[in-house]
């Protein structure tokens, strides 16, 4: 499989799943042909009595942002 759905668990509030790397055809930005790029499917799964949906997205989000820009890393 190339990802899975983590299953939060009491006393668990969130979990991440991080699933395997594989390198996928993106097409590039200049948008004239395709590039090879490094994807890392990440799940996040949470409960929502105690996180708000909104909050969920702003944290997969910025660790997108985070590993997308190795240089951020050593921050």
């Amino acid at each position: 499989g190339t990802a899975f759905t983590p299953i939060v668990n009491a006393p668990e509030v969130a979990i991440l799943g991080v699933s395997k790397s594989s390198t996928k055809p993106v097409w590039n930005g200049n948008g004239k042909e395709f590039a090879p790029r490094l994807m890392l499917p990440l799940s996040l799964s949470y409960d929502h009595r105690v996180i708000d949906g909104a909050d969920g997205a702003r944290f997969i989000s910025f660790i997108n942002n985070v590993m997308s820009d190795i240089r951020r890393l050593v921050m």
